[in-house]
């Protein structure tokens, strides 16, 4: 699974589809105070970034990806 969950913190691997939104958006929903790590992340769909972008939870590191540190931990980091 792209996507690991552990209480309040997410934890993105790898390659992440539009499969993984629906329990995103669930978790996100059902955390208080959630935090994502997008360090091992390599893809990133459009879906769970809009998802991260709604729902605005603490990073606790970004994407090491050029591209996904680029433009979406630039994006995420503006609050």
């Amino acid at each position: 699974m792209p996507i690991r969950y552990d209480a309040d913190l997410a934890r993105f691997e790898a390659a992440c589809t539009v499969e993984d939104a629906l329990p995103l958006a669930e978790w996100l929903e059902a955390t208080v105070a959630p935090r994502v790590d997008l360090s091992a992340c390599t893809d990133l769909h459009t879906a769970l970034l809009q998802l991260l972008l709604a729902a605005r939870p603490a990073m606790t590191a970004g994407p090491e990806d050029a591209f996904l540190a680029r433009y979406v931990g630039s994006a995420l980091r503006l609050q």
